[in-house]
């Protein structure tokens, strides 16, 4: 299965894995699926209150 998604590592405090993955079993999600979840909110949330960021065409 082919994907355009770049894979990256993160850092987590053994607690902070174990909180986000329980929130990710509770939402029905993979941790992986969560994560991005909250990238998302998170980059919609920024755009609404400072506008667009525009993506050079060479990095999609």
């Amino acid at each position: 299965m082919s994907t355009n998604k770049i894979q990256t590592g993160i850092r987590f405090t053994p607690e902070m894995l174990y909180k986000i993955t329980y929130i990710a079993k509770s939402n029905l999600r993979s941790l992986n699926a969560q994560l991005e979840f909250l990238a998302k909110q998170c980059i919609d949330d920024y755009e609404n209150e400072h506008g667009s960021i525009d993506v050079p065409e060479d990095v999609c």
